[in-house]
């Protein structure tokens, strides 16, 4: 099926931002998705802060972006918005990378007043760099997500529910892609 390029943009190694989206992937590969993880908190802070174009890690990082035939980008939500290092990776990026890309924006946080973060922060960004088509995005507030000492993670069915349905159109508007393109 389709390539997905999976994007975490929390700073943290313990972010619950970062284990919904590998408990995310986990769907996608069971629908037939080769799913290529990526938490941009390994990519060298040197490279991103820097903004070195041709460090080794953003032009693996930029291939693996023109590779994908979708993006999924999660984020924690930081003052109302998406994550520094998110941006520091976005704006390395060519202007175009999301140019005919599904994109699917995921967002966590600890208060539903930052419940559109991703449709005034970063669903503009996502546009501004082509997306072919951002489907629904979904917040989901950190009380809603358990990660467990052995790591597993568990979601409070509502919210479980909501993140399986945005996931599955996703998967959907993936089959649904390159018809559009050849059609057009």
């Amino acid at each position: 099926m389709a390539t997905v390029l999976s994007v975490s943009g929390s700073p943290s190694a313990s972010s619950r931002t970062d284990r919904l989206l590998r408990h995310l992937d986990r769907r996608l590969v069971a629908q037939g998705h080769d799913v290529v993880p990526l938490d941009i908190r390994t990519v060298p802070a040197e490279a991103l802060l820097g903004a070195d174009l041709r460090h080794p890690a953003i032009l693996r990082v930029t291939e693996q972006f023109a590779r994908a035939d979708g993006v999924v980008v999660g984020t924690p939500v930081y003052k109302a918005s998406y994550s520094g290092v998110l941006k520091a990776l976005l704006d390395l990026l060519p202007q175009y990378a999301l140019t005919g890309k599904t994109v699917l924006p995921l967002a966590t946080g600890g208060t539903a007043a930052h419940v559109l973060a991703i449709d005034y922060a970063l669903r503009p960004v996502l546009s501004s760099m082509g997306a072919g088509h951002i489907v629904q995005g979904w917040f989901t507030l950190d009380r809603d997500i358990t990660v467990h000492d052995d790591g597993t993670l568990t979601v409070a069915p509502a919210a479980a529910e909501a993140l399986g349905q945005v996931v599955d159109q996703f998967s959907a508007a993936l089959g649904r892609t390159p018809l559009l393109a050849a059609a057009g």
